[in-house]
């Protein structure tokens, strides 16, 4: 299962996705990552979280993210949810390569039995139409 998590900065998308890993910490009985572009979140998180600073590994699109979170699942069969907030930002919504990396997140997320909470930034109207059936917030 993905969601997405969108709206415009300073909407409150960090502050929800940090809520509801908080929450699904509680109740999982497996493991919840949480990938960050910064660190602000990590004093916010609850200390069962695996937290990572997605900076620390130079990741520039979306085929460098999707062999990321395929890392981190191949090092953890445990992992049941992961949180990826901003790093999707930068990245070309209008692309037809932000289609397709949506539909292998879908793809990895069925495989590995992982819920996938995305945040990301919706400077307008969100370009892929192909993203609507994930969204859960704007």
């Amino acid at each position: 299962m993905i969601q997405v998590i969108y709206g415009k900065r300073g909407s409150g998308k960090s502050k929800k996705m940090v809520f509801l890993a908080n929450e699904k910490v509680k109740t999982t009985n497996g493991n919840v990552v949480f990938v960050d572009d910064d660190s602000r979140a990590i004093h916010e998180l609850d200390r069962e979280i695996r937290f990572i600073d997605a900076k620390e590994y130079g990741l520039m699109d979306y085929r460098s993210i999707y062999g990321f979170l395929c890392g981190i699942v191949a090092t953890n069969y445990d992992i049941t949810t992961i949180f990826v907030d901003g790093l999707l930002n930068a990245m070309d919504k209008k692309s037809e390569s932000s289609e397709k990396i949506f539909e292998k997140l879908q793809e990895f997320s069925e495989t590995n039995k992982i819920d996938l909470y995305i945040a990301m930034h919706d400077e307008g109207e969100l370009a892929v139409t192909e993203l609507e059936k994930y969204k859960v917030l704007s």
